[in-house]
């Protein structure tokens, strides 16, 4: 049994829930998400996911071509993105297992199978969390 955490992350709806103009290149905006992520694989999200962790970013659409890095794994959904992170949470029922979206019925479907839900602010606000726990 693997003891790493996998964090998936919902790249279009975290892409999203910020309005800084990511509607006119998805692509790099998701390329920059990946790059920020980076860094998790072996800080974590303190407190609440300590390090190592596997992240995964899910991708759909015109950010479909946007390449994994050392530290995340894109995943490039084949249909819909929901259902891509879905499928990866039941297939490691044995993991724990964190995915960020604000999605309702994502988040939803997800908690179904265990698998513990934050919003993108969880990730988006974390310079800030790691800054106050010092």
């Amino acid at each position: 049994m693997d003891e790493t955490p996998l964090l998936i992350v919902d790249a279009a709806n975290v892409v999203g829930s910020r309005p800084n103009g990511w509607w006119r290149d998805r692509a790099g905006a998701t390329a920059r998400l990946r790059d920020s992520l980076v860094p998790l694989a072996t800080s974590g999200v303190l407190p609440e996911l300590p390090p190592p962790a596997e992240v995964v970013l899910v991708v759909e659409g015109a950010a479909r071509g946007v390449p994994s890095v050392p530290g995340v794994r894109v995943v490039a959904a084949d249909g819909s993105g929901d259902d891509a992170v879905v499928d990866l949470v039941a297939a490691a029922p044995q993991r724990r297992r964190l995915v960020v979206t604000a999605d309702r019925e994502l988040r939803e479907r997800v908690a179904e199978q265990g698998a513990e839900v934050h919003g993108p602010r969880w990730l988006t606000d974390r310079d800030t969390r790691s800054r106050e726990s010092r």
